[in-house]
């Protein structure tokens, strides 16, 4: 079966499978709309916020970020990896001790605010909405690429199979739909990962792969070999330093950190579990199934970068014959080419492709004596490396086509989350909350499914028309979250001295100087690789890039907050009980009678 055929068969099985799980799980009370009812087991809770959270941005982009940017690509699993650990141990199980259905609605109760709920919506909205263009982009080049139809009609067939299974499930359908997601995603994301590892290294399991000698019996190590590839062609070892500035690392760190742990799409996901406890236990459980695809990436980059050069450039290097003749090019080649997400240019029309890193000196000499005009390799996008890696290592079609479902995967069960927490914040928060508090339960199920079906076409329109702010990269979502949400979330579990007037001024402060931020740099705010390579722009705030300013509107988030609070006192005392109520457990004193 060729891959075409094998792909359709593959991808429409598991929307099939969506659809029906959708079906039987449909929500009938805004409870199971909301929070599926509280009722998820923790570890299948587990493995759907591991599939909510594991977006297209980790299962595509991450390891081809790591895959050019080496070791400095680890910010993102340190970011991510790190924030979720915050999100597990700092807020979910107090959140879930709370016990209500969204993020803005515990900000309204504990700031003893409507304009606070308010403002936290808006928060919540801009930050889900950015992130859901970067799923939306995911789905349509998926779709371009591997099912022969145009990146317009791909983006049509995965918002209508979200709206199938979210208007109609809401929470509860979400779940279980995104528990066969992770399943899906899982799988495509280690099958090739086994594959290549045992191609390069003999060794099956890519995170020891990693660290292996060559399986050619030539006894180099994968890393030094992949060093010594890149060096020859003139580019950065790929095992050296950071090739970022510190400042930026720290930043760009913590932003993705708390970031992630204030991501209301994740967030919601404790609160459909029966306990606490249960919220403790299926952080613990996410953790194990996010680490199975982490702790593969930097691997799956590494092994996808080696394949890659090697394709392209072949025989000896420095050699005016060592370059890949195009028409030798192999066909995984010419299919990206298509795309537009991987251009050649034959900048001398000599026929070959030659791939060096025309910015390095020495190199650029070297190649003038052949008569070589250039790098031309004009656009290798990273966001191609996990897709095209099997097609590359030669893998068999099936194994291409499980990839292809897996990315789909990974970007429908993240779009799903966010379009619920849009959802929710637009019905529950301001319709039900504020506008109209008498709503019937019938009622408020119908707008909620009307604000998701609203939501889905708004992120279709972007997805089709993505804004210059946003079209770059999901990690404005986060430092959006960052410098927002969670700080009002912090300062709302561990302090009782924040008042609404803090909270409020706090949240706008953080996310406009935030936005501000971003907007006056947008020419320049794409992470570039000129970024890791240390050409930081003069007019950047203490060099630190737009992506990673979160961590900065964040600080003046706490700053303002807390300022305000001292100049306009301490919060009413039944809501500095509820603070502490929030943060004991339940049953603590008991044995002492206090």
């Amino acid at each position: 079966m060729d891959l075409q055929t094998l792909t359709y068969v593959v991808v429409g099985a598991t929307f099939a499978l969506y659809i029906g799980i959708a079906i039987w799980a449909r929500a009938s009370t805004t409870g199971e709309f909301y929070v599926a009812g509280k009722g998820i087991h923790p570890v299948a809770n587990g493995m759907a916020t591991a599939a909510d959270w594991m977006s297209a941005a980790s299962f595509i982009s991450m390891a081809g970020l790591i895959a050019f940017f080496g070791y400095g690509g680890a910010v993102f699993l340190m970011g991510w990896t790190g924030g979720y650990v915050l999100l597990a141990m700092l807020l979910a199980p107090y959140l879930r001790k709370f016990g209500k259905f969204t993020v803005p609605e515990f900000i309204g109760e504990r700031y003893y605010s409507q304009a606070a709920r308010i403002v936290a919506v808006i928060c919540l909205i801009i930050a889900s909405v950015t992130y859901v263009i970067g799923q939306m982009k995911g789905i349509g080049v998926a779709f371009s690429r591997f099912l022969a139809v145009s990146y317009d009609a791909g983006l049509y067939i995965g918002m209508g199979i979200v709206f199938i299974y979210a208007v109609l499930g809401g929470m509860k359908g979400i779940t279980y739909t995104q528990i066969a997601q992770y399943c899906v995603l899982i799988t495509a994301y280690t099958i090739p990962a086994i594959f290549i590892s045992l191609q390069l290294t003999g060794n099956p399991l890519p995170q020891l792969g990693l660290g292996s000698t060559m399986a050619d019996g030539s006894g180099t190590f994968l890393l030094d070999r992949l060093d010594q590839v890149l060096t020859e062609l003139g580019f950065g070892s790929y095992t050296d330093k950071f090739r970022i500035s510190t400042i930026n690392m720290v930043v760009y760190t913590f932003s993705l950190m708390i970031g992630t742990a204030g991501l209301p799409h994740v967030i919601i996901r404790f609160f459909t579990v029966p306990k606490v406890k249960d919220a403790r236990s299926s952080a613990g459980w996410a953790l194990v199934f996010i680490a199975i695809l982490y702790t593969a990436a930097p691997a799956v980059g590494a092994m996808a970068r080696l394949n890659l050069t090697n394709t392209i450039q072949t025989g000896e290097i420095g050699s005016p014959t060592g370059n890949l003749a195009y028409a030798d090019a192999p066909q995984w080649f010419l299919n990206w080419e298509k795309t537009g997400l991987l251009k050649y240019e034959d900048k001398n029309g000599d026929g070959r492709i030659q791939f060096y890193n025309d910015k390095n000196p020495d190199m650029a000499a070297k190649a003038a004596s052949f008569g070589w005009k250039g790098n031309e390799m004009v656009k290798v996008d990273r966001d191609i490396m996990v897709l095209a890696n099997p097609e590359i290592a030669g893998l068999p079609n099936w194994v291409i086509a499980i990839v292809v479902a897996g990315g789909l995967a990974a970007a429908l069960s993240t779009a799903a989350g966010l379009l619920l927490a849009i959802a929710s914040s637009i019905s529950h928060d301001l319709l039900k909350g504020v506008f109209m508090p008498d709503i019937s339960e019938k009622g408020e199920l119908l707008a909620s499914r009307i604000a998701m079906a609203g939501a889905i076409a708004l992120a279709g329109y972007l997805g089709l028309n993505p804004p210059d702010f946003a079209a770059g990269t999901v990690a404005l979502a986060f430092g959006l979250a960052a410098s927002s949400i969670f700080p009002a979330l912090m300062m709302g579990i561990f302090s009782i001295h924040v008042n609404r007037e803090g909270a409020i001024a706090g949240m706008i402060a953080g996310i406009t100087i935030t936005l501000l931020y971003v907007f006056q740099h947008k020419g320049i705010m794409f992470i570039k690789s000129t970024a890791f390579l240390g050409d930081m722009k003069p007019n950047w705030f203490f060099t630190i890039e737009p992506n990673a300013f979160g961590a900065i509107g964040a600080i003046f988030n706490f700053a303002v907050a807390l300022t305000v609070s001292k100049l306009t006192g301490d919060p009413p005392e039944h809501i500095q009980a509820l603070v502490e109520d929030i943060r004991v457990p339940k049953g603590a004193g008991t044995a002492t009678g206090h």
